[in-house]
């Protein structure tokens, strides 16, 4: 992977600050366009952790046409044809069957997230050079505009100058802010405690959410009969050192498997699973715009989701491809230049603002309805959940959304259907599909 310093006016045409899956994403889809990319990432080695490692079919599709997805499927990606809302016990509460799904890619695919960016990563073509420990300390300006970076890398302060930065640092982004970009960031009351649970050689070939009393218990199937498990718990759950935090470590575990007898089967290897846990804090928030001239935001440093509807990592994928094409469509990979670029840019923004707010929306609104604790709100939750999925109509719309599909928001009158006003309609196929 490297480019051609010094062929023409700029050694290359965009340079993306980031390597996660919203940057690789990035440098791969301006690749394809004929674009000379320089992807920086701060770290040397990527840092394993919990995040990301559900695909959408939305996601499918586009890896498939970047020629990604056969990589995902040499590392081990597990297929899943389904999202399952159950009780405690394990009751169905409510399907999203991904093969009803309209399109040739109609599952889920669950990867571990270090392999999914080793996947991107292979991708990565001749005109992408990549400088890992790589520092971004700050935007350089032609006036008003975004002209570059200056970069600490390899014990040099450098100055790198493009006709477009993208900033896919995060969801702390140093580059959003530095271009005076507000968010307003909304941290979730509760947080997620994640196991890398070994041995489940017969887990269901799908996500399955549990709603119980305690909150979110959310599982899937990894490659090598491995499962994520992600359990909802107070901020001060597990604070102690040494023996007590051990101790209490095993009365959450008792009370998890109490209060959630479908896992019970798990609690040998749960418990041998202790050692993997991640503690992780969850947010929300939007960016104000998601670019200003010669800068565009994609993934976390543009918008951040709870994971329970798994949008997080797939909105970012599909940023890097409406990127790709605007800037296609606008005239910048042909000739790359500030003023093509930024016609790509408002087009960009004027096409995602609408997308990331829709699932911005759907996840929160998810997420709610599975991390009630009240018993009124579990029971509303339980309530909307039924009946959605005994409305054929209504469970085809929720699944075409959570799927990445599009966009097709609940009427005021869906609401009302889903809180049990009948519903004339609701064995058909909606309208629409």
């Amino acid at each position: 992977m490297s480019a051609t310093p010094g062929a023409g006016p700029h050694a290359w045409d965009v340079i993306v600050c980031g390597a996660g899956v919203a940057g690789l994403a990035t440098a791969r889809a301006l690749d394809l366009a004929g674009l000379r990319v320089l992807l920086l990432d701060k770290q040397r080695v990527p840092v394993p952790i919990a995040k990301g490692e559900v695909l959408q079919p939305s996601s499918v599709r586009i890896l498939r046409s970047w020629g990604v997805l056969p990589r995902l499927l040499d590392r081990g990606a597990v297929p899943l044809g389904r999202l399952m809302v159950r009780d405690a016990d394990g009751r169905r509460l409510m399907l999203f069957d991904y093969r009803t799904m309209p399109g040739a890619d109609r599952l889920l695919f669950s990867l571990d997230y270090p392999e999914i960016l080793a996947a991107l990563r292979e991708s990565l073509g001749e005109r992408v050079e990549f400088w890992s420990g790589a520092l971004v300390e700050g935007l350089i300006r032609d006036g008003r505009r975004v002209a570059g970076v200056r970069v600490s890398w390899q014990g040099q302060t450098r100055e790198l100058t493009a006709p477009l930065v993208v900033a896919a640092d995060g969801r702390s982004s140093k580059l959003r802010r530095a271009a005076g970009i507000d968010t307003t960031s909304t941290e979730y009351a509760h947080r997620l405690l994640s196991f890398d649970i070994d041995g489940v050689p017969e887990a269901a070939p799908e996500v399955t959410s549990y709603l119980t009393g305690q909150g979110l218990r959310l599982a899937y199937p990894l490659p090598g009969a491995r499962m994520r498990l992600y359990a909802q718990v107070r901020p001060d759950t597990l604070r102690g050192t040494g023996k007590e935090r051990a101790e209490l470590l095993e009365q959450w575990c008792r009370e998890l498997l109490d209060g959630t007898p479908a896992l019970r089967p798990l609690e040998e290897r749960l418990r041998d699973s202790f050692g993997s846990r991640q503690l992780l804090n969850l947010w929300r928030f939007t960016a104000t715009v998601l670019a200003v001239p010669g800068l565009a935001l994609v993934g976390e440093a543009a918008h951040c989701v709870h994971p329970m509807a798994a949008q997080g990592m797939n909105t970012a994928i599909a940023d890097a491809e409406a990127l790709a094409a605007c800037l296609t469509e606008r005239g910048f990979a042909a000739r790359p230049a500030p003023a093509s670029g930024d016609r790509a840019l408002q087009a960009y923004q004027a096409q995602r603002t609408v997308w990331v707010r829709h699932m911005d929306r759907m996840s929160h609104d998810a997420t709610r309805m599975i991390t009630q604790l009240s018993r009124s709100g579990q029971a509303i939750g339980r309530r909307v959940l039924r009946r959605m999925d005994g409305n054929p109509r209504l469970r085809y719309q929720a699944t075409y959304n959570m799927a990445g599909l599009g966009i097709r928001p609940f009427s005021v009158l869906d609401r009302l259907h889903q809180l049990g006003l009948p519903d004339p309609r609701a064995r058909r196929v909606p309208d629409w599909a």
